[in-house]
């Protein structure tokens, strides 16, 4: 399958991205683990998503080819990855868009939605932040939040964000490293981390209450960063929502269990296979 890297700006913001496929627009946005982007995270849902949409996946600011502004100028809050994302939809010109975020682009979804209701039409929310925790950071978020920017730490953060039993390559654990092996993204990281672990990603209950598009809730059963007691309570906050649960799996569904997840993403936005 032919997936164009491409480039544009975004209020200001040099943006890579990913596309393939034609129909209507489906946006994927990647979460905001340690080597993190638009390629690693959804290089196995391009080849079904594309079958029947025009899918479109940014590296968020920060992240893979993206522009990483100094944290001495540009404080990397869920404020700013907000407004990069709605930026990057005006840009392509887009309105009304089915989205799909997982982890930190779920909460940036949801900031989308938020602030500027009219550039979304449906939402799928993947191990989704946005709530906080009822509990300590647990040790599977840890390993993200203090990775330690060597290829043994990148395998713990890996397996943090996967279900017991997951293995990865060595080409995975390479390339995630390897993302995130320069001085500009090991500061933006690092800022990321620290805007994090301020609790940066939550929103105002009273606020998720007031979105109307369709949200679909997606979580593994046994994912350690995005807990189900989070996704339980996206739903009962969510007005127009459905929930989805995935066995045997953690925080990365779309690569844990691309099929199934791929499913029930399909359904929700009305097609087959």
């Amino acid at each position: 399958m032919d997936i164009q890297s491409r480039f544009i700006d975004a209020g200001g913001v040099r943006t890579h991205y990913l596309e393939a496929g034609d129909g209507p627009p489906l946006v994927l946005v990647h979460g905001g683990g340690a080597g993190a982007d638009s390629h690693g995270n959804w290089k196995d849902c391009f080849p079904v998503f594309a079958r029947h949409f025009r899918v479109i996946a940014p590296d968020m600011i920060g992240f893979g080819k993206t522009d990483k502004p100094s944290p001495e100028s540009y404080v990397y809050d869920q404020p700013g990855r907000n407004r990069h994302i709605a930026d990057f939809l005006d840009a392509l010109g887009l309105s009304g868009v089915a989205i799909v975020g997982n982890s930190m682009g779920g909460a940036s979804a949801i900031g989308v939605a938020l602030d500027r209701p009219d550039l979304l039409s449906r939402i799928v929310l993947m191990g989704s932040a946005g709530l906080p925790i009822p509990e300590r950071p647990s040790p599977e978020l840890l390993h993200n939040l203090h990775y330690d920017f060597t290829p043994e730490g990148m395998r713990r953060v890996i397996g943090g964000l996967t279900a017991p039993g997951f293995v990865p390559s060595d080409e995975m654990v390479r390339y995630r490293y390897e993302l995130v092996d320069d001085p500009a993204s090991r500061a933006a990281l690092e800022a990321i981390n620290a805007e994090t672990r301020k609790g940066t990603l939550n929103y105002d209950e009273d606020r998720l209450r007031t979105i109307e598009q369709p949200v679909l809730v997606v979580n593994g059963k046994q994912d350690g960063v995005s807990i189900l007691p989070r996704a339980y309570r996206f739903l009962e906050l969510l007005p127009n929502s459905w929930g989805y649960i995935v066995p045997h799996c953690g925080h990365w569904a779309m690569i844990e269990a691309t099929e199934d997840f791929c499913g029930a993403v399909n359904r929700f936005l009305g097609v087959d296979g």
